[in-house]
């Protein structure tokens, strides 16, 4: 698969709406436990605009380039990028080589997915 500019732009927008994504859907587990649920999802909403404010640009423009479920893969993939990092070092959860095994596994999607 030959790397297009419009493939490297949705990888860069898919890559920071997921780090808006993955704290608006957890971050709140760490830093609001004490405060009602409610106020937590206005909070989440909120960062879950700036998410969709870059997703949905990084689909249309990926769209152009690559197959729905290129893109839907590519999502996971990047997903899984971002929460690791973010699990071990915001959310301070311990390593586990099931990180590495799910990975393996997205490779193997990857590789179906993007296989001619």
């Amino acid at each position: 698969m030959t790397l297009h500019w419009p493939t490297i732009q949705a990888v860069a927008l898919l890559a920071a709406s997921n780090v808006f994504m993955t704290f608006a859907w957890y971050a709140h587990l760490r830093d609001m436990r004490a405060k009602p649920w409610y106020l937590a999802a206005v909070l989440s909403w909120g960062i879950a605009f700036f998410e969709y404010m870059l997703q949905v640009p990084a689909n249309r423009i990926g769209s152009t380039t690559l197959t729905l479920p290129q893109l839907k893969i590519l999502q996971e993939v990047i997903t899984l990028t971002v929460f690791v990092p973010f699990l071990l070092f915001y959310m301070r959860q311990p390593f586990k080589w099931d990180f590495v095994w799910a990975g393996l596994c997205l490779c193997g999607a990857v590789y179906f997915i993007f296989r001619r």
